[in-house]
């Protein structure tokens, strides 16, 4: 009687949290695994999470690790924008068959920019094109600010964001006149520019005040009063999160975690920490502010 051959190969179909476990445990054991997930990437739903229940631990810290493990295992091979056709065989000795999306790209030059997506003339309808934006009008001062930064860098594209980070810090946020001048001047797609513009956290395209307060709400500040502290900065600016005064002197944000828990409730402005904060030293350091400015 003919013996049946095995074949010892796995295939994990999905590649979330639990499907990454199953593969390192399996080519740990000494089996050939292939990791097949339908998104561009593995990582499943776990990779959109901030923090994970009961124990409020950063999902990203969790699964980082795995995802290094299966990348250098030996004994894995990820696949990934594929679909499962079609499974034949038995038991043992399994035949499937896979359907491999194109991704368009040379996966071996490819840096996970974005930029092809953002341009595709395939995909994407161009709200405008590019030769129609009209030069914007500036002020006289404003012009001298604008000229002065791009005669600085020589008119290089290559230094878009160096001139970013010029223009916000010169108006402490990126106007959308000074971005479709940059775009005509440089030839470059105002959709790339704003690419770049949303990515980087400290680019802002709405206006920002002279002072950046900044309070933490991680774990360790939470539980030592963040959350009054806040509401207090909220109460003497009379703004909410994410908004500035109305002079603008003043831009109210919050942060996750600063990674500074010894010293919770933490309250920076300016880049400067300030630790171990009260609501009557959030109130002082606030006037103090005031009265300098004044």
């Amino acid at each position: 009687m003919k013996e049946k051959k095995t074949i010892g190969s796995v295939l994990v179909i999905g590649g979330g949290i639990g499907g990454m476990q199953s593969a390192l445990d399996l080519a740990e054991s000494g089996f050939k695994v292939y990791l097949l997930d339908s998104a561009p990437a593995i990582g499943g739903t776990m990779a959109a999470l901030d923090k994970t229940f009961p124990t409020n631990d950063c999902a990203m810290c969790i699964m980082a690790p795995k995802l290094v493990e299966c990348a250098r295992h030996l004994n894995i091979e990820i696949i990934t924008w594929a679909d499962v056709e079609s499974v034949q065989g038995e038991p043992g000795n399994f035949r499937v068959t896979l359907r491999h999306r194109p991704r368009y790209v040379d996966l071996d030059k490819c840096t996970g920019c974005g930029l092809c997506a953002a341009n595709c003339p395939v995909r994407n309808v161009p709200h405008f094109e590019q030769d129609s934006i009209p030069e914007p009008e500036f002020k006289k001062e404003d012009f001298e600010k604008i000229t002065e930064i791009l005669n600085k860098h020589r008119e290089d594209r290559s230094s878009l964001v160096a001139i970013l980070q010029d223009v916000n810090e010169e108006f402490r946020y990126l106007p959308e006149d000074i971005l479709k001048f940059i775009s005509i001047k440089f030839g470059i797609p105002l959709s790339e520019i704003y690419n770049m513009a949303t990515f980087y956290k400290a680019f802002s395209l709405k206006p920002r005040g002279k002072h950046v307060i900044s309070v933490c709400l991680g774990t360790a500040c939470h539980v030592r009063g963040a959350p009054r502290i806040l509401e207090e900065i909220k109460r003497i600016l009379n703004i909410k999160e994410g908004e500035t005064t109305e002079d603008r002197l003043f831009t109210l944000e919050t942060v996750n975690c600063l990674g500074a828990c010894a010293l919770g409730p933490i309250v920076v402005v300016d880049n400067k920490y300030h630790g171990q904060m009260t609501i009557r030293k959030t109130s002082k350091l606030i006037e103090r502010i005031k009265e300098t400015e004044k």
